[in-house]
C-alpha cells in the first residue's frame, strides 16, 4: 500500500467512497443528511475544499492504484480564550476505507502518516469527531490513542 496525495484536480477518486460513508450517515440519522447527493456536485465540492491550503487529503493506494481509503484533514489555529489554552492541532474531518480493505490497517495507517506529517510541524494535538453509531470509528480511534474529551448533542424540532 502507497500513501499519495489527493489534489483537487484528484477528488474524485474519492468519491465512491465518500458516497459509502455519507450513506452510513444517511441511515443511522436521515433527518440531518440529504440521501444520494449528486455526484458532480461532491466533486466540485471537494474539489473546493481541497484547494484551501490548511486542508490535506491523502489516500491509501492498492499495488493497481485504486483507492482503499482516504483521509482528510486540517490544520486549526485556535486562539487563546480566558477559557482554554492556545492550539494548532489537526482536525481529522474525514476518514474512509473500502469495505473489501477494512480491517487490514489502512485506516491505522493513514492515521500514523497523519500523526508523522502534523508531527513535523510541531503539532502534538489531532483532533476528530465521529457519530455515536460508528462503533468501527471509535474503535479505529481508541486503537490509535485517541479518546473522547467532549460529548456533542443536539435537538431538531
Amino acid at each position: 500500500m502507497d500513501l499519495i496525495d489527493i489534489t483537487p484536480a484528484d477528488a474524485h477518486r474519492l468519491i465512491p467512497l465518500l458516497q459509502d460513508l455519507h450513506a452510513l450517515h444517511v441511515a443511522h440519522q436521515p433527518d440531518r443528511y440529504p440521501a444520494d447527493p449528486d455526484a458532480d456536485a461532491l466533486t466540485r465540492w471537494l474539489e473546493e475544499w481541497l484547494s484551501d491550503s490548511s486542508v490535506t487529503a491523502r489516500a491509501a493506494v492498492s499495488p493497481q492504484g485504486s483507492v482503499m481509503g482516504y483521509m482528510i484533514y486540517g490544520i486549526e489555529h485556535r486562539p487563546a480564550l480566558p477559557v482554554r489554552r492556545a492550539e494548532t492541532r489537526a482536525m481529522l474531518h474525514h476518514i474512509a476505507v473500502s469495505e473489501s480493505w477494512r480491517r487490514m490497517g489502512v485506516g491505522a495507517a493513514l492515521i500514523a502518516d497523519l500523526k508523522r506529517a502534523v508531527a513535523l510541524q510541531g503539532i502534538q494535538v489531532v483532533a476528530t469527531t465521529y457519530a455515536p453509531f460508528n462503533s468501527a470509528s471509535a474503535a479505529l480511534m481508541a486503537r490509535m490513542g485517541m479518546e473522547p474529551v467532549m460529548i456533542m448533542a443536539e435537538w431538531r424540532g
